[in-house]
This record gives structure tokens, sequence and C-alpha cells, in this order.
């Protein structure tokens, strides 16, 4: 049995985490975020120590090691800002870490983790969730079995809405959560370069507030891509089926249906990790530029090969959409 503390515990991913670490049969000893709506603990691990101060987590953690009581894995659900300062704070309490992706928001973040890495011998671990995703697994197969000179045709959609919530958290702070892209995005990018080599070209056409468009080109796929949070971008006949989520990929004209078997992802991720197995910092490093350069290139607009649904209407911020409320009660 391997013990674990965890940062992030209020956080969307973090039951995942937890449901992870009970089901390989290890113990989660302590617990750390600013909310205290973490209920959700009970579920797990009700024993878990849980603190709001970062502080006091440390010292707490500080003195299980001290008597004793090892820890093993500190587990990194915190917004993705934070995310390479609490994987430093895991190295340096001599821990392994497992951090949810995007594992870093800046490429110059993985030369100094990896630096950290072989100062402390320890490892560092990140959830690559989508490669084991035995849909994505058999097209990997497919691909690496097939013409090695063929080039695939591929749209990506992801939609995924979002309320007004979204923007007043840190997740609408692009400084904190590395915007669209990074935030809903960065997992496909990193399936399509496992799957099909080498990023050649890197277009960006839409990059607003709730949406981001654009062209990748690999190693073996062209790929026009749209992800949004705008439950209004959603096609009609997914809306009039009640859904607020609609993922496709379609590869030339052919449609590969993933919409299930997530269920248990993060429990396989787990298991390959304590077997010595992890996606590390090397596996990710890929993703983390692509999102980067996407989060500062300049949008050429709707030119060239962009994706259909960049051309979809925009919906205002929710801020100016106060702003605009506002204007029009004067103007009366």
């Amino acid at each position: 049995m391997k013990n674990f503390v965890l940062i992030g515990a209020a956080g969307y991913v973090a039951p995942r985490h937890m449901r992870a670490i009970q089901q390989t049969n290890n113990a989660l000893l302590a617990t750390l975020d600013p909310s205290d709506s973490v209920g959700i603990i009970d579920s797990y691990f009700p024993q878990a120590d849980f603190f709001t101060e970062f502080e006091r987590f440390d010292r707490h953690v500080s003195k299980l090691i001290r008597e004793e009581e090892p820890v093993d894995y500190v587990t990194v659900c915190s917004p993705n800002y934070l995310h390479d300062s609490h994987i430093r704070f895991g190295l340096r309490v001599g821990a392994d870490v497992i951090c949810e992706k995007p594992l870093v928001l800046n490429p110059w973040n993985i030369n100094g983790l990896q630096e950290l890495e072989k100062e402390t011998g320890r490892r560092i671990n990140t959830i690559l969730q989508l490669r084991l995703h035995p849909v994505l697994q058999n097209l990997y197969q497919r691909v690496r079995s097939g013409n090695p000179d063929k080039v695939y045709d591929i749209d990506l959609t992801y939609i995924t809405s979002r309320g007004n919530w979204y923007y007043t958290s840190w997740k609408g702070d692009n400084e904190k959560s590395g915007g669209i892209a990074t935030n809903i995005g960065i997992h496909f990018f990193d399936m399509l370069h496992w799957i099909f080599g080498e990023v050649q070209e890197n277009v960006v056409h839409v990059h607003t507030h709730d949406r981001a468009a654009g062209f990748l080109e690999f190693h073996r796929a062209r790929v026009r891509w749209f992800l949004s949070i705008d439950y209004n971008t959603i096609p009609d006949p997914v809306k009039s089926a009640g859904a607020r989520t609609y993922r496709s990929l379609t590869i030339d004209d052919e449609e590969l249906e993933f919409s299930n078997g997530f269920t248990d992802l993060h429990t396989r991720s787990y298991e390959s990790i304590l077997d010595g197995n992890g996606y590390r910092i090397t596996d990710a490093a890929t993703a983390v530029q692509i999102a980067y350069d996407i989060r500062n290139t300049t949008p050429i607009g709707l030119k060239g090969d962009y994706h259909p649904l960049a051309a979809a209407p925009f919906s205002p911020h929710p801020f100016e959409r106060e702003k605009l409320k506002e204007y029009a009660t004067q103007q009366v």
C-alpha cells in the first residue's frame, strides 16, 4: 500500500483521482484546497486530514515524514497555473508526483522540472488518459500498421457547454488556465501527436473567450480543430437530443465514436504509474508546446483550411453582456 496526499480536493477532476487511489488499494492521508466544499472525500477516504491553508498542509506533510509515515505520492489537481509549484513541492518532500494535465503551462517549465527530477531522484507522472482509451488505442495500431506514407484528413470537434461561472473562476483567466485551447483541448492535442507524429504546422484561425479553432499538420495527419464552451455552437440535432456536450472525430470522412469508455481511465493511469510505466515529462512536452503556441499566436481569421464551425456566430463575453444591458437601460 502506498500513501498519497492530494492538492486540489475541491476541483472537478479530484474525485477521479480519489477513486483511482481507492481502487488501486492505496491510502489518502491528507488533502488541501482553499475551498472547504470537499464532502466528496467522505465517499473515498473519510479519515483523510484536510487543510485549507498550504502552510498548515506543508507542516502536516513534514510531520508525517518525521514520524516515519512515508508520503509516496503527491497528486496535483490544483488550477493549471499552480501545477509547476505544487509538483516542485512534491519532489521537495521526497515523493513521486501524479499531475493532472496540463502538466505545466509554459515549455520552459518542462526543463526546470526535468532538472529537479534529476536532483531529487523522484518521478513526475502525468495523466494522458486518451492514450488508454480502447477506441483510440485501436486507431493508433491502425495508423502504425497501415501505409506509412498515408496522410489522414481529420476534423476534431469538442464542445462542452459552460455557464457564466466559468468566466468568474480561474478557468476564465487565460493567465491561470491557459485559455480554451489549454483548458479543454490539451489532451486532444496530445492524442493527435501520439497517433500521427510530430507537428509540422500550427495555424490559429479563431481564439476568443469561448472558443478556439485552427489547423494542425502532423507527420501523418492534417487536422482542422474546433473547441468551444458555448452551448450555441452545438449542432441542432445534438441539442434536440438534450445533450450539452458534443465530441466528434472524423478521419477521411469516417466518424470515430469514442464518447464512452472514460469511466476507469484514471484508475488505469494509476495502475500504470504504480507499475513504473506512467507517462512522464517528455510524453507531455509536445502538447504543452502546441497549446503554448496557440495561446501566443495571432489568429488569422477565416482564411485557408478552417473548421466549418469556426464561422459560427459569436456570443458576447458575459461581462460585456452586462455592459450592453447597462447601456441599453441608460438609453431608455
